[in-house]
């Protein structure tokens, strides 16, 4: 989320936006904003009630001229409504949703917090529905805006393929198979490895690779992933740990898998499609926004590593439909992922509420 921020605040900034940044003091955000050179207001604000972080951002509002604020996480809401009204300030808010909640937000204080939002953009349907149903957000003040990738710095033609390969000796015949996740419970990596050892027991040119670190407090699950995969007698498969040239591991690949049971939306999917990959991803929740079935993506059914590993010979057989895939996956995100596009969108909502404000 905190990348997703920084990468759309330079998009902003690149369109003559005078962007300043609020955030959490010393947080990773933070840190990674040091270098775009941004005005940042660092608050100490770990939980909900912050009275010091509250009316220092009431005083910010007040002494500068700013047309609106956008957060991207709806616990912000606790800091900047009560700041905004200490400010007497009716700029627009906006809220943009990256992830669903379980819990219930209909009562008296949530509604006065969600009184005040100009607009929440969901990342996808099932966020979209997850604030209709969790919040008092009417269907009117929520619109459908995704995330979205960077086609330039996602782009096969400029990745160097053999990169990956010669780094970890993989042969020019082996057909590479991979994933991009975070060890975290619920992104997949045992339906991966289940479907490892069944495609292996069948095709003898395969090499599968994990990118990836642990979460923080979750290194005995990324351990847990690695004994499966010695148990499984899995001996062909890489753990690359946590990589930076996303786009060059993309390219190494032949086939991507986002096996992941419940996420949001997908950025790492449509990274891989921007590359040209032909991928093979779970049917559940933000996927559904991103693929098209049997065009740009197959689709699995959740959490059935057997279904994983059918779905995936198909394309293991079949060199021809996995580039006709890779480059029907490329062309959809080029249409409706592209971040200029969604950045065009966003600023498009902007300008609507400001003329109306």
């Amino acid at each position: 989320m905190e990348m997703i921020t920084l990468i759309f605040i330079r998009k902003l900034i690149e369109r003559k936006f005078q962007v300043e940044l609020l955030c959490v003091k010393e947080s990773r955000m933070h840190i990674e904003a040091n270098n775009l050179g941004l005005i940042i207001h660092p608050v100490k604000a770990s939980g909900y009630f912050h009275p010091a972080a509250i009316f220092k951002i009431a005083s910010l509002i007040k002494k500068n001229n700013y047309k609106l604020v956008h957060t991207q996480a709806s616990k912000d809401l606790w800091l900047l409504v009560p700041a905004l009204k200490i400010a007497s300030s009716k700029i627009p808010l906006f809220l943009t949703k990256q992830m669903g909640s379980f819990i219930v937000k209909k009562d008296f204080l949530h509604r006065l917090l969600y009184q005040r939002v100009t607009k929440a953009f969901a990342i996808s349907t099932v966020i979209k529905n997850n604030l209709l149903e969790t919040t008092p957000l009417k269907a009117s003040k929520i619109e459908l805006l995704y995330n979205a990738v960077d086609v330039k710095k996602f782009d096969p033609a400029t990745a160097d393929r053999n990169k990956i390969r010669n780094e970890f000796d993989i042969a020019e015949d082996e057909i590479v198979i991979g994933m991009i996740a975070r060890f975290s419970p619920g992104k997949g990596h045992e339906e991966f490895l289940q479907s490892a050892k069944t495609l292996s027991s069948k095709h003898k040119d395969l090499k599968f690779i994990v990118v990836g670190e642990a979460s923080r407090g979750e290194d005995e699950y990324a351990n847990h992933i690695k004994y499966l995969a010695d148990n499984l007698g899995i001996t062909n498969i890489i753990f690359a740990g946590f990589r930076s040239d996303t786009p060059d591991i993309l390219s190494a690949l032949d086939i991507f898998i986002f096996p992941s049971h419940a996420e949001a939306f997908g950025i790492a999917l449509i990274e891989a499609m921007a590359m040209e990959r032909a991928s093979v991803c779970a049917n559940a929740d933000g996927v559904l926004d991103i693929a098209v079935d049997g065009q740009t993506n197959l689709l699995f059914q959740n959490k059935n590593a057997e279904d994983l590993a059918s779905k995936t010979e198909l394309l293991i057989n079949d060199e021809s439909k996995r580039l006709q895939m890779g480059k029907a996956a490329r062309e959809r995100v080029l249409k409706v992922f592209d971040l200029e596009i969604i950045t065009d969108k966003t600023i498009e909502l902007y300008n609507k509420s400001l003329n109306n404000n």
